[in-house]
């Protein structure tokens, strides 16, 4: 909406046009008229729609042509008054002032008029058989009032509907000549329509219309109120209602009366709602609110996103199978201007055996969107409708922007829940397969995956310790000469090197060199193609000896040429990395015979579950009476008893792992 409203007044000489103005802020006619008033400024609490209006009297007497014009160019709304006792002024509107103001103003921009019959208390009879005809063969045209300065005759009435003209335009919503709404009009409200339909049963239910009702105007309608529209729309159209809900003819009937009846602010009310400017176009400020993202900091979704989201997909998923049909999938983005994921997006997440978008899939393509380009993320939420169906008071309620990662390294811990990983490898050394592997797929099913519709990206879920994580993996382009910031900016590196191949390595050498050897990121080998003949790498070092003298876990054997979906243990153990990178693990293996692996089997072994569990039922049911659990002096000691415990486990832990 416009923050201010500026009217320009013009006319024949002796119309009344200073006579309005002056009786408008007076509130009396006045004795003396000047040639021109001068402009007036009138505040924005003394008007209806709480907008500052500006007023601008012309007069050919103290004006030239050029300053009309300059006016006529800056002005909002354009009143041509004529006297309704003279016939020349009438024809004046048609033959003059009309043709004056389209050449004056751009044919893109339309400038609203109004028909302003001024001195009606000198004559007996109405004009208005005269001007109707001038209305219907101009449809710039929004209204014509008929007032008397004299009598003080809707003055107020006519600036009103001036202020209305502009604030809340019908040009933009209704044609005239075709009596009915224009296509623009008519695809916004259907995204409202469908934005609204929250359970997505092509009717808006009771809950729902009072829903939107408490959405646009701040109170729901009363049962009567809400039967009584219902009523309205059944007698207009058969298929308008339907299982005692609105249907979306009948919510278009209802806007298209409203429009018909001059209740057009309605229809705007609603329409400014859901983001939308005068031209009907989703505002810029509505689609890309402010969101301040500091440097190394990343965007995640939050869990009201999550959790908007998942209704979302819900919503649509008709079949409950917890995937998106490509049916499912266009239903669920007709919100949207255009089709926001292309064929990549199915080489990028989960998919089932069908080719469609899981549900985890899914929403791993929103956390992708998110931490990528936050601001397209803001834009599809915005498309969505995630403010209002949230009640939010913009989509970038719905992201966290993360801590600096230097202070998550300061306090050895981080609450992020997506991580990157970059993979780095020379040409065919296994890179897309590693991705692709990480979605399940193994190489089968990977030489089905058509060149264009390759990805460079792929994500999904992993656990660490039992927590849900993101991990995002990035296949880097092979030339290591050319990388960027964002090429080398991440929680993890993956260097790939092909196990076959005796040349493959040396390049994942030169990057780690480059790049990585004196920053704090770790580093993971992969010695991807496993299930071929492991041929010598040509280095002065083997892999294992690289990573020992630079302190990298051991080379890592990958492969996804297996009969069922590969291994996902390896991405595990990257999220892990990512997640405790000052802890610089020496072994992620499962080799049973270092020290980490060693903790870790005894800390999952059998024996201790059993020893813990016995401990327990021994300690509740023979050695604690009801008494003393009721004593606070005993849980004040089982509560000193856990945490010396607890600090001297954590002290072995860092004891176990520190560097030999």
């Amino acid at each position: 909406m416009r923050k201010d409203v500026r009217i320009l007044l013009v006319g024949e000489p002796k119309v009344g046009k200073t006579s309005l103005i002056m009786s408008l802020v007076s509130e009396e006619f006045p004795e003396v008229v000047p040639y021109r008033a001068e402009e007036i400024t009138i505040p924005a609490d003394v008007t209806p729609e709480r907008v500052p209006t500006h007023i601008v009297d012309y007069s050919d007497v103290e004006q030239t042509d050029e300053q009309l014009s300059q006016e006529i160019s800056k002005a909002n709304v354009i009143c041509i008054v004529y006297a309704v006792n003279n016939k020349k002024s009438i024809e004046k509107v048609t033959s003059h002032w009309i043709p004056l103001i389209t050449e004056n103003t751009d044919k893109d921009s339309r400038v609203p008029l109004i028909l302003v019959g001024n001195k009606s208390d000198l004559v007996e009879h109405s004009s208005m058989e005269t001007i109707l005809p001038i209305m219907n063969q101009y449809s710039e045209i929004e209204t014509c009032v008929e007032c008397s300065a004299k009598n003080l005759k809707n003055i107020s009435e006519l600036f009103y509907y001036a202020q209305k003209a502009v604030l809340h335009p019908t040009g933009p919503l209704y044609c005239p000549e075709k009596k009915d709404m224009k296509p623009l009009c008519v695809k916004a409200l259907t995204r409202i329509f469908k934005v609204s339909d929250l359970d997505n049963d092509g009717i808006l239910n009771d809950n729902e219309l009072n829903f939107f009702q408490r959405t646009c105007f701040n109170s729901p309608l009363a049962p009567q109120a809400l039967e009584d529209v219902k009523n309205v729309v059944r007698k207009n159209m058969s298929d308008g209602v339907c299982d005692n809900g609105l249907t979306l003819k009948g919510f278009l009937f209802l806007h298209t009366l409203f429009i018909q009846r001059g209740r057009h602010e309605t229809t705007w009310t609603v329409l400014r709602r859901f983001g939308y400017d005068d031209d009907l176009e989703l505002h810029q400020d509505y689609l890309f609110p402010l969101l301040k993202i500091p440097p190394d900091c990343t965007t995640e979704l939050n869990h009201n996103a999550y959790l908007f989201l998942q209704s979302v997909f819900d919503k649509h998923d008709k079949d409950r199978d917890c995937a998106l049909s490509p049916e499912e999938l266009k239903d669920l983005f007709e919100v949207f201007p255009y089709m926001p994921w292309g064929p990549d997006v199915s080489n990028t997440v989960c998919i089932n055996d069908q080719g469609w978008i899981t549900y985890q899939g899914y929403l791993s393509q929103w956390t992708l969107t998110t931490y990528l380009d936050v601001q397209r993320c803001l834009e599809y939420l915005g498309y969505l409708g995630y403010s209002i169906i949230a009640e939010q008071e913009s989509q970038a309620a719905g992201i966290t922007v993360t801590r600096d990662k230097k202070i998550d390294l300061q306090k050895r811990q981080t609450q992020r829940s997506v991580f990157r990983c970059n993979v780095f490898g020379d040409v065919a050394s296994g890179k897309s397969g590693f991705l692709q592997a990480f979605l399940g797929r193994n190489l089968m099913r990977q030489k089905m995956v058509r060149e264009e519709h390759r990805s460079y990206y792929a994500i999904s879920t992993t656990y660490v310790y039992g927590q849900e994580k993101y991990l995002l993996l990035h296949e880097v382009f092979p030339d290591f000469d050319y990388l960027s910031d964002a090429d080398v900016a991440c929680d993890i590196v993956c260097l790939v090197y092909d196990a076959s191949n005796p040349h493959s390595f040396e390049y994942c050498v030169k990057v780690f060199k480059q790049y990585f050897m004196d920053s704090k990121t770790p580093c993971m080998m992969i010695a991807a193609k496993s299930d071929l003949p492991e041929i010598k790498q040509l280095y002065a070092c083997s892999p294992l000896e690289f990573c020992r003298k630079h302190k990298m876990p051991p080379p890592q054997s990958f492969t996804c040429n297996t009969a069922a979906a590969p291994s996902k243990d390896i991405y595990t153990k990257l999220t892990t990395m990512a997640m405790h990178p000052h802890a610089r693990l020496r072994c992620m293996c499962t080799c049973n015979r270092c020290t980490f692996c060693l903790c870790q089997n005894f800390l999952n072994s059998e024996l201790l579950q059993t020893v813990r569990a016995k401990l327990y039922t021994v300690v509740l049911s023979r050695h604690v009476s009801q008494a003393d659990l009721k004593s606070s002096t005993f849980w004040l000691r089982a509560s000193v008893g856990a945490t010396v415990f607890a600090v001297l486990g954590f002290a072995v832990y860092r004891v176990l792992l520190k560097p030999r």
